[in-house]
């Protein structure tokens, strides 16, 4: 394995890099978010006397009288603040294969390199610039083919819970006039 990463060339090194963060944010928001949605998936009663973090600044603003417009603005902020890391994934998904690609295009140079400075090829002589083509293309679609897929996976969780974070607000709002 060790072999095929240094056959690779230099451009595994951000490749592999890609690979860890993308993998570092993966788990760290899979954990958050599950997290969140069952602290969420709740009456609003339980909601009022759980008052899980991500909904503290909206009771709150709750509590004291905020209009629809206010609550939207600390809602969405909030959102924000839980999709916080999600566009780094987008970012990994994006640029590994585009690293692997340049792996590619540097490693057929090699191979052509070769051709121009001998007079007579064999195929052993090209196949350090081909090994490098293929495991770095290789190794950016590995990478970016799952941080593809959780980015994707991740942001619907998102929404499921700005969806949930806004069913409750609006619960807690029409009882507001009540009083909280």
């Amino acid at each position: 394995m060790i072999d095929l990463f240094i056959k690779g060339g230099f451009l595994m090194y951000p490749i592999a890099l890609c690979s860890f963060i993308g993998l570092a944010i993966l788990i760290n928001k899979a954990i958050q978010y599950r997290m969140l949605l069952k602290s969420l998936d709740v009456s609003a009663d339980e909601i009022l006397k759980q008052k899980p973090a991500i909904m503290i600044q909206l009771i709150n603003a709750l509590k004291e009288g905020c209009n629809e417009k206010e609550l939207s603005v600390i809602g969405t902020r909030q959102v924000r603040e839980i999709e916080g890391g999600l566009s780094w994934l987008g970012l990994i998904a994006t640029i590994t294969p585009l690293l692997g690609l340049t792996g590619t295009v540097t490693g057929m140079i090699k191979a052509f390199m070769v051709i121009a400075e001998s007079s007579s090829v064999n195929p052993s002589m090209l196949a350090g610039g081909i090994w490098e083509a293929l495991i770095t293309t290789a190794a950016g679609l590995l990478v970016a083919i799952p941080v593809h897929v959780g980015h994707h996976y991740l942001e619907k969780q998102a929404d499921d819970i700005a969806f949930l974070m806004k069913e409750l607000t609006i619960s807690l709002y029409m009882r507001c006039k009540g009083g909280i």
